[in-house]
């Protein structure tokens, strides 16, 4: 290593730290002794610290002994000591220094265990409570919040169960088809309850494995929530159940447990037992929830934004642009939440297509429409995909929020803004040269400039994409025709700035209407990103 740095140096920088080398884990990791000590503190906590060989994973750190003065359950901190100071994949431990770094980790754990012991509020990672709480896996699909009662379809995976909760089986049951999953004829009484507290794992007994321990636990969390699971169970017993699922949720995250009653059990006769709540003796085995709810996966990587759930949308042109597009939409809600994307397009996927289409060689002949809204449904069972195999100019699109133009023809383009006047908003998408730069304009109102504005400032050289004239570059012969040459990562350039106007659009951010992306470095832009008003020359707008 360039660094220069050995493992018998690192043990010596924290021998200088007070911690002893005691021997070797069952990994061939370094394990050392010594104290954990917060800043301002009079004495520290008998600490383990365990240092990877690779200087590769940063330091294992594990508390000797925990105060009985702590509460029953405390953020990062598990049963054994575990002491979780930093979120799995948020640092990198630098490998050219790792003697700076891992001193950096001890020095973190020790102000984390001082916010600890202060009783501070500390905000909890949804990965970190999962680091104690494994078990099978359940997949909740649901779109509203109702509480109660829940459908389950339960799936056989290589002889281990899956539960799927949701509030639409139909929906669910084309996601286990997309996934292969046949559902079994085993039910499974669910139930969701909702609680205010965060989840922490007891520094005590961890984890649960009875229904008596689940409900010690939830006591020191939220005793009305310990209350409705209570009952939730003995509903499952009076109703003969052979088991029932608990899915609690939470601010922050999803989780939930599952008990099997014991239908082996002898009946007690006796007045005594017939008092005491058998349930507390239930196994229980902790689930691991992941949602897979399409408001989740749309809403996950822009937790701040709105997304396309529950808006009506139509692209027209399911093309080298519009292939990419749609799907580019689809990933940021479109067709989910009672929503809808509509698809337009008459033409057929050809052999010459192929080279820079979102579809490939196993649609070739197939219709784009159709063939687009068949993939996208494969990749997003739950959205409702719509296409239409016909010229936009005879189809019936109903009622939008938004339509968008992707076919990149000029003429067609004019019609669509003539047809199509505001208050619709339109977004027009479109590819300028040989790949020379990719524009979009969103049209929201009668005063901002149309697609067909756009023409007419062009002609008098005003709002062009470059300085110098597009470079006219055609390529093909024969019957094969001549068509405009440029890679599909233009197409993909094009579709993205689709999708992100798109998405300002549905949170409200109108400008700048017109946006330029030049992809030949060659070129010198004409225009900054602007918000153009219509042109008193256009027969759109000035009708």
């Amino acid at each position: 290593m360039s660094s220069g740095a050995t493992i018998e140096d690192m043990i010596e920088a924290f021998k200088q730290q007070g911690f002893e080398f005691v021997g070797k884990a069952d990994d061939g990791w370094f394990r050392l002794h010594g104290r954990l000590t917060p800043p301002q503190a009079d004495k520290g906590c008998p600490c383990e610290v365990e240092l990877d060989p690779t200087f590769f994973d940063l330091p294992r750190i594990r508390l000797l002994e925990i105060s009985p003065e702590l509460p029953a359950a405390v953020p990062h901190l598990g049963a054994g000591g575990e002491l979780c100071y930093l979120g799995k994949g948020t640092v990198v431990l630098d490998i050219y220094d790792p003697i700076g770094q891992s001193l950096a980790c001890l020095q973190r754990a020790a102000v984390l265990l001082g916010q600890i012991v202060k009783g501070e509020m500390i905000e909890n990672l949804a990965e970190e409570f999962f680091a104690y709480w494994n078990g099978l896996l359940c997949f909740v699909d649901m779109q509203g919040e109702d509480l109660g009662r829940q459908n389950c379809i339960v799936a056989q995976i290589n002889g281990s169960p899956l539960w799927f909760i949701t509030d639409n089986v139909d929906r669910t049951a084309e996601k286990l088809k997309s996934l292969g999953y046949q559902a079994t004829d085993q039910t499974m009484l669910t139930y969701r309850v909702k609680t205010s507290a965060q989840p922490r794992p007891l520094t005590s007994h961890w984890p649960p494995e009875t229904v008596g321990d689940i409900l010690t636990w939830q006591s020191t969390l939220d005793s009305r929530c310990r209350r409705k699971i209570h009952e939730r169970i003995k509903e499952g017993e009076k109703k003969k159940a052979n088991g029932v699922l608990i899915v609690i949720e939470s601010p922050l995250i999803t989780y939930g447990f599952a008990a099997l009653y014991d239908r082996q059990r002898p009946v007690q006769k006796n007045k005594l037992a017939d008092r005491r709540d058998l349930t507390y003796g239930l196994k229980a085995m902790p689930v691991s929830v992941v949602r897979i709810d399409d408001r989740y996966l749309a809403q996950r990587n822009i937790p701040k934004s709105k997304t396309l759930a529950g808006k009506n949308l139509a692209v027209v042109g399911c093309g080298t642009i519009g292939g990419y597009l749609s799907d580019m939409l689809v990933k940021a809600g479109a067709g989910t939440c009672d929503g809808k994307l509509t698809l337009v397009d008459f033409d057929l996927l050809l052999p010459q297509n192929i080279g820079r289409h979102r579809l490939g060689f196993p649609d070739l002949l197939s219709n784009k429409a159709e063939a687009m809204a068949k993939e996208l449904k494969r990749l997003a069972p739950g959205a409702e995909i719509r296409a239409l195999p016909v010229d936009v100019r005879q189809a019936q699109l109903g009622e939008l929020d938004l339509i968008i133009d992707a076919t990149g023809e000029e003429s067609l383009g004019h019609w669509l803004c003539d047809h199509y006047p505001p208050p619709m908003p339109m977004l027009s998408v479109w590819i300028e040269g040989p790949g020379t730069a990719i524009r979009a304009l969103l049209r929201t109102n009668a005063s901002g400039a149309c697609f067909r504005c756009l023409w007419h400032s062009n002609r008098r050289g005003e709002l062009r994409s470059t300085l110098d004239p597009l470079p006219a570059i055609l390529a093909g012969h024969g019957c094969e025709g001549l068509y405009v040459p440029f890679s599909a990562s233009v197409s993909v350039h094009a579709a993205s700035l689709g999708a992100e106007m798109t998405l300002d659009w549905v949170n409200g951010v109108y400008s700048p209407a017109l946006r330029t992306r030049l992809i030949d470095r060659a070129q010198q832009p004409a225009t900054p990103d602007c918000d153009p008003l219509r042109d008193p020359e256009c027969p759109v707008c000035s009708s």
